[in-house]
This record gives C-alpha cells, sequence and structure tokens, in this order.
C-alpha cells in the first residue's frame, strides 16, 4: 500500500518544525559575562501547523501500474513559529535572580516568594488569639468573633 500524498507533505512540514523548536530556542544560549554571571534567555514559543490537500475527479479515470485509479492530487502544507522573550534568567555569585519583561507575570513568583511570611503571620496571629482567649477566659465571659478588632496584614 503506497503512502498518501498528503502524508509526504505533513512529514516534511513536521520535521522543518521540529528542527526550529529545540531546547536552545526556548531557554537560550548562555552567555557569560566578566564577573562570572551566567545570563541565560527564556522565551515563549508557539507555534502551528496545517495541512491539507485534494483529489481531483476528471473525466477518464488514468489506471495505475497495478490496476487501481489514480486522480490528480494537489495540496500543501504550512507552519509558523512565534518566538517571544519574556524573562531573563541570571545566575551568580549572589544566586539566582529571575528578570520579567513583562511586570505582570511574576505575580505568581511573588507569591512563592511571600508564602513562607504569609504563613508565618498567620501562625503568629493564630498563637496570640489563642494567648489572648485563654487570658480573657478567665477574665470577661466569651465575646462573639465578628466583634473582635481586625488585623493588619503587612508584608
Amino acid at each position: 500500500m503506497s503512502d498518501h500524498p498528503i502524508q509526504g507533505l505533513m512529514k516534511e512540514a513536521m520535521e522543518n518544525l521540529k528542527e526550529m523548536v529545540d531546547v536552545n530556542t526556548i531557554i537560550g544560549d548562555p552567555v557569560e559575562t566578566p564577573d562570572g554571571s551566567v545570563i541565560l534567555t527564556v522565551s515563549k514559543v508557539g507555534f502551528g501547523f496545517a495541512a491539507g490537500g485534494s483529489e481531483f475527479v476528471i473525466d477518464g479515470n488514468h489506471q495505475g501500474q497495478q490496476g487501481e485509479s489514480k486522480q490528480p492530487f494537489g495540496g500543501g502544507s504550512g507552519g509558523g513559529v512565534s518566538i517571544t522573550p519574556i524573562a531573563f534568567l541570571i545566575v551568580g555569585s549572589h544566586g539566582v535572580k529571575m528578570i520579567h519583561l513583562d511586570e505582570g507575570t511574576h505575580l505568581l513568583e511573588k507569591m512563592m516568594d511571600l508564602a513562607p511570611q504569609v504563613v508565618d503571620k498567620i501562625q503568629s496571629m493564630l498563637s496570640k488569639k489563642d494567648s489572648n482567649q485563654k487570658q480573657g477566659a478567665s477574665q470577661q465571659p466569651p465575646t462573639k468573633r465578628y466583634q473582635e478588632p481586625k488585623q493588619d496584614l503587612d508584608f
């Protein structure tokens, strides 16, 4: 059974896209600075691929070598790649630092950096509340929760 012509189009386009998109496209080649730091480019890569074809019916079917009817085929394929740098990763003696080119993209990173501080703050608030409740239980009657003063959270 012979391959359909569209298979050849798709295979060729996919091989060319595979050559264009590799690890060095997403994480760029390292650049070493005079102070010994290494800078890597981090990029967002998007790609698309399309292929299509059609067999045309003509009046007289052409017979192939083995008696099967062959019809003319026309088709095409294409693809595109979008590479957008989004950040620089700097590795040096001072540690690892990520510099985002778009200020909105680092929100999750900031949340992860602040998570330990938030947990510590919540734990200290709960321990203060527990100690206040133990002291308050012997001195005054219990109050409803929504009447307690609100606490500020500073990060």
